[in-house]
């Protein structure tokens, strides 16, 4: 090889930077090598070669000198050593034949690791010489002393970048040779060779090569320590009814074709790592799916090279320039990015192929049964797992953590099983701005009038088959409109409309979020919407129920604009009104004042539900629903209660906790009397005027 360097001073040349191949590289393998049995065995076979090289440089060079055989040759020079030098520059002539010992056995067309490490990258033949000679100490520790005598160093017992042109039988003096090792050179820019001493001249710099590369050139495939914890599988492709096949097949002609970069935009998590599931094994890729920190990016893209693996990264950071940047440089590795955001063509001059993620449908109920197993046929499966919108790496999660809470029971697994393991997987940082409430009721605990408990069932039946209708049936208005299920509640305060919304979210088998308004509404002009904003993007992606509390003092009516104050309140306003429009999840809204809600608002809705004040008969079912765990005298009649107290459900229930309190003290039954008292205690609250004792 090193033969042909000297003959043809072009071939050195390469690809120096990342930008492509070059026409002058060195001879590329087949794209599919049959691997050999024994890595280990094939690359210290070329060692062998690299040893007679050595062997014939050292003795080249120590025919004439000097201080060939002292003991202390390499710790101090002697007039000898100088006197020789003296005489070797005046001999000197034009003559850039190669040492005797130059690689001009360097083995051809040998199929192992190393051939194929430098058909990924890129290498030339030179590259490639330089690569096995930098590794050489890490592999067999007698090259140290022979390389600390050609350094003419006995501390310095690595090859240097003099010392491999020498072995090359390369001129130092080339341009194209010194190249090879410049930073955007294929060996250094991929992470395959270190220059060290950036402080000593070129030539006496020292090359080392990183513990990976000497690893996976012996046969170990475990990845980068640094990358540990930051990989994570590929999940299995979800069945065909969850995915769009037409786009995996057409993504996966395309990455069968080469090394390409693809950002998809996601409406959800978990859109287009589904797709991906789907199409890397056609296009018979492997990939690495990363999730770690941006400054780990360099040690993961060369493992992607070592390889021969796609990289994969789901969810980008808060500010993705810098890694979207240097991930979409590596123009020889197939790279594909996906993120809710729209791709932002500053983030990098080198633009990837932008798609949008097909949409994955709502329930996956074929997921959830391939993922569960034989245990999901024993519930209803399908309306279990219709409000979660999970991707397929978390719905395997969620399977596995319900089997796991079966087994702690003791029991088969059930529908509360995946409701529970499904809720924690799809929790998010809407903690931040919400405060939690995990269901702890149902459809026993509302007593309200027939109409509007219809509409309340209704809410669900939308919240579970929205994708169905709005989707597949192609019901969405469009206009960029999302599929959310929003609902006002309108009544008197204690009418239950939040705990209406408590029913909704348990029958749903999701979390509640009461969202804060102390943490939303800030006096600063568009922080407003900036925290409103925050909490719609979180509870898209969440499988919640969104309640605003006290919804009037957020999605009031617009007023005519008098001064800067009524001009920015009424952008709050419209913002959300285009936010609602495009919201995803559930929202309900509540408010004491129906007719202080913008009519814009209003026609945004799905439902309207009134929640009436309760008459007599069911205030009488309320007192009794309160009453229903609590000990108490026998014969205890509440009807006089709920004749007399036009009380409200909330209120029932403070007069009911009062008369527990009572009884408690006592350390007896609740008697009529403390109902009474507690009655009387809520009529004060709220100002009003304790009926006459005549019928007590």
């Amino acid at each position: 090889m090193s033969a042909s360097f000297l003959d043809d001073p072009s071939s050195l040349e390469g690809p120096s930077s990342l930008e492509g191949p070059s026409s002058l590289e060195g001879p590329l393998l087949p794209p599919e090598p049959s691997p050999p049995e024994d890595p280990a065995h094939a690359l210290l076979a070329r060692l062998a070669d690299l040893r007679g090289t050595v062997t014939a440089l050292v003795e080249h060079r120590s025919t004439d000198d000097p201080t060939a055989h002292d003991p202390l040759r390499g710790l101090y020079v002697p007039d000898e050593a100088v006197s020789h030098l003296l005489s070797t520059w005046r001999d000197a002539t034009d003559d850039t034949a190669a040492p005797p010992g130059a690689l001009d056995r360097w083995p051809h067309g040998v199929d192992d690791r190393l051939a194929r490490t430098a058909a990924r990258t890129r290498l030339t033949d030179l590259d490639t010489a330089v690569l096995l000679i930098a590794v050489a100490p890490d592999l067999d520790r007698t090259f140290e002393p022979l390389y600390g005598y050609l350094n003419d160093d006995v501390s310095r017992r690595r090859a240097t970048v003099g010392l491999a042109l020498d072995l090359c039988g390369v001129p130092a003096h080339l341009a194209a040779a010194r190249a090879r090792f410049h930073p955007s050179a294929p060996l250094r820019a991929h992470g395959l060779l270190t220059v060290e001493d950036a402080d000593r001249p070129l030539l006496s710099r020292a090359l080392r090569v990183p513990d990976r590369l000497t690893a996976h050139l012996l046969g170990d495939d475990a990845p980068d320590a640094a990358l540990l914890g930051g990989l994570t599988p590929i999940p299995k492709p979800p069945p065909a009814a969850g995915h769009d096949e037409g786009f995996a097949e057409r993504l996966a002609a395309r990455l069968g074709e080469g090394p390409l970069t693809v950002y998809l935009r996601e409406h959800r998590e978990g859109d287009a790592l589904a797709t991906l599931a789907a199409a890397l094994p056609a296009a018979g890729l492997d990939a690495l799916r990363w999730s770690g920190a941006a400054e780990h990016v360099p040690e993961l893209l060369r493992e992607a090279r070592l390889s021969g693996r796609a990289v994969v990264v789901c969810g980008l950071p808060d500010r993705p320039g810098p890694m979207v940047a240097e991930l979409t440089a590596a123009t020889d590795v197939t790279v594909l990015l996906a993120d809710p955001r729209p791709y932002d063509p500053q983030w990098s001059a080198h633009d990837p192929l932008v798609l949008q993620a097909p949409r994955l449908p709502a329930g996956g109920t074929a997921v959830w049964r391939a993922a569960l197993g034989p245990g999901a046929d024993a519930f209803d499966l399908a309306g279990t797992v219709a409000p979660y919108h999970l991707g397929g790496d978390r719905v395997g999660r969620a399977a596995r953590a319900a089997a796991a809470l079966a087994a702690f029971d003791g029991t088969p697994l059930s529908a509360a099983h995946v409701r529970l393991a499904a809720r924690r997987q799809s929790a998010s940082g809407l903690e931040q701005h919400a405060r939690r409430i995990e269901p702890a009721v149902d459809w026993r605990d509302l007593v309200l009038p027939a109409g509007p408990l219809a509409q309340l069932r209704e809410l669900t039946l939308r919240a579970r088959h929205r994708d169905r209708v709005l989707g597949d049936w192609r019901l969405s208005a469009g206009g960029g409109r999302g599929r959310g299920v929003l609902g006002l509640f309108a009544g008197e305060s204690g009418t239950g409309k939040t705990l209406s919304a408590e029913v909704i979210a348990a029958d749903l088998g999701v979390d509640l979020y009461v969202v804060q308004l102390s943490s939303v509404v800030d006096k600063y002009v568009g922080e407003t919407e900036k925290n409103l904003e925050r909490i719609f993007t979180e509870a898209d992606r969440t499988d919640a129920v969104l309640l605003f509390d006290e919804a009037d003092a957020v999605f009031g009516k617009r007023s005519e604009v008098k001064d800067a104050h009524d001009r920015y309140a009424n952008l709050e306003s419209a913002y959300l009104l285009q936010r609602l429009e495009s919201f995803d999840g559930i929202a309900l809204l509540t408010t004491n004042l129906r007719a202080n809600i913008d009519d814009a608002f209003t026609r945004r809705l799905d439902l309207v539900v009134d929640f009436p004040f309760p008459d007599a008969e069911q205030r009488l079912a309320l007192w009794r629903h309160g009453l229903a765990h609590v000990p108490r005298v026998d014969g205890l009649d509440t009807g006089p209660l709920a004749r007399d107290f036009e009380l409200s459900g909330g209120a029932i229930r403070g007069a009911v906790v009062t008369a527990a309190y009572l009884a408690a003290g006592r350390d007896e039954p609740v008697g009529a009397g403390d109902l009474l008292e507690g009655a009387r205690r809520e009529y004060r609250k709220a100002g009003r005027l304790v009926p006459g004792e005549a019928n007590w």
